[in-house]
């Protein structure tokens, strides 16, 4: 397991003996999981979950935003315990835009639920609908085929990062977009990061994606799911797309299939 050691700098996101279990007590699907995230004043952070499926990953997002309580342990969000006050917004695989709605209303619906008067919430909405390249579509239900599956997925980001912009919780978000698309919605997330400095907590199964968007990466195992691996990506924060052709970053990429590979090894001994 990796072991965190908590710094002078600020937590913004601590596990800390997070379990699971289920059939009252007899499945450990998460046991003794710990995760640590610090403040990087001014840079912010981009970390990736990678693990095989039903290792937990989601679980772990979950607990983040609050939408499901571990059995025992505690979750803390900047040194306090998560309460129901406390929003942190989710982009999931599937679209979760509200379809009777515009693209508008959906993007400010957080502002919405604080309160926010109708002109200041829905100027602040368009910034972001600019941001994620939907100007134009602003009007339009956020729905398919009025949308795309890429712009139902920049509603989402929208919509979260109006809501928090400090923390962005992301499951899949790409998974179930065509490559093309994949690709742009890829560069554009790293233009938001190097915009706002938000923290980014990122699910993938991709090890492409998970080294070219990622600070850090943390690698999961399954059966009780735990954190066995730490890789830090040493590229440089600026992502464009040259970097893929980089031996650097093709070599990291080899390296985490490696792990990955050696950990399934283990698995069957």
């Amino acid at each position: 397991m990796v072991d965190f050691v908590n710094t002078p700098l600020a937590d913004i996101i601590e596990l800390k003996n997070i379990r699971q279990t289920y059939d009252e007590g007899k499945t450990h699907v998460i046991d003794k999981f710990n995760f640590l995230i610090e403040d990087k004043p001014m840079q912010g952070q981009f970390v990736i979950l990678l693990g095989a499926s039903g290792c937990g990953k989601s679980t772990i997002l979950r607990y983040i935003c609050g939408l499901q309580k571990p059995t025992s342990g505690e979750v803390l969000v900047n040194g306090k315990p998560l309460t129901d006050d406390v929003r942190i917004s989710m982009v999931f695989q599937k679209y979760s835009s509200l379809p009777w709605m515009t693209v508008l209303d959906n993007v400010a619906l957080g502002l919405t639920y604080k309160g926010v008067a109708k002109k200041e919430r829905y100027e602040k909405a368009m910034e972001m609908i600019e941001l994620v390249g939907l100007t134009g579509h602003e009007k339009k239900y956020a729905k398919y085929p009025a949308l795309s599956g890429g712009q139902l997925q920049r509603v989402a980001i929208a919509r979260s990062l109006i809501a928090n912009p400090n923390i962005l919780l992301m499951d899949e978000p790409f998974g179930a977009l065509d490559v093309n698309t994949r690709l742009k919605m890829q560069d554009m997330l790293a233009s938001i990061w190097r915009k706002f400095n938000p923290t980014i907590i990122f699910v993938t199964h991709d090890i492409s994606e998970a080294v070219y968007l990622g600070d850090d990466i943390y690698i999961m195992k399954a059966n009780p799911g735990q954190i066995v691996k730490h890789v830090h990506v040493d590229l440089p924060l600026d992502r464009n797309r040259e970097l893929k052709r980089n031996p650097k970053f093709i070599d990291m990429i080899y390296k985490i299939e490696d792990m990955m590979v050696e950990m399934e090894i283990e698995k069957k001994k």
